[in-house]
């Protein structure tokens, strides 16, 4: 039994794919997605809308669609990517080569304020060069997400539901990473029409796949 607490720090979770899947296609499997973390009984406090997004690196895929969501539970972080990685094993997400193509992508970009494992490390993965990053993988949980601060495709989707989100070790807000983004590379980010999220909110119930 996982209990919820007002006080529970606030957990941010990316959300993407780009295949089809058991649920349908990618939003029905990222919906499905969320149906499943609230059944492990994370509380499912906000979701963004659904964006369509090129490919990461580009060329590598068909577009994904991307979301993010907040939850709250009072677990700890390796706790939560537990859960998360579990509900993308249940919808068959295969963990091979890095920014293939997938069904499901469930990335924990925050708890709070955390910083793990510590400042020094944390800030070396955040300053590893793309090279690097495709061949590195970190044996430990590394928080706030090292790529977080950089990627429309999670800022963009984030804003919509925590804009004032402050990044513990860069200082600034999610609002204000945005600002600072190409023009280029948020013009690429576009609201699926009929998506969920903003004034018109999903409402999670649990299911399971």
């Amino acid at each position: 039994m996982i209990y919820v607490g007002k006080d529970s720090p606030e957990i941010l979770v990316a959300l993407g794919g780009n295949l089809a899947g058991p649920s349908g296609d990618v939003t029905a499997t990222l919906i499905a997605a969320l149906q499943s973390l609230a059944a492990q009984g994370f509380e499912v406090i906000a979701v963004s809308r659904f964006f369509a997004t090129p490919a990461h690196p580009p060329g590598s895929g068909p577009d994904y669609v991307n979301a993010c969501a907040q939850l709250r539970a009072n677990q700890l972080p390796l706790e939560v990517l537990a859960g998360l990685h579990a509900v993308e094993a249940a919808f068959g997400r295969l963990r091979g080569a890095r920014w293939a193509a997938r069904g499901l992508d469930l990335d924990l970009l925050a708890v709070g304020q955390t910083v793990l494992p510590d400042a020094a490390t944390e800030a070396a993965w955040r300053a590893l060069t793309p090279d690097e990053q495709l061949i590195r993988t970190p044996q430990t949980l590394i928080l706030p997400h090292p790529r977080l601060a950089e990627r429309a495709f999670v800022l963009i989707p984030l804003a919509d539901i925590a804009p004032q989100w402050r990044h513990p070790s860069l200082g600034k807000t999610v609002a204000e990473l945005v600002a600072a983004l190409p023009e280029a590379e948020k013009a690429a980010i576009l609201p699926l029409s009929g998506g969920i999220g903003g004034e018109s909110p999903l409402v999670i119930t649990a299911s399971t796949p």
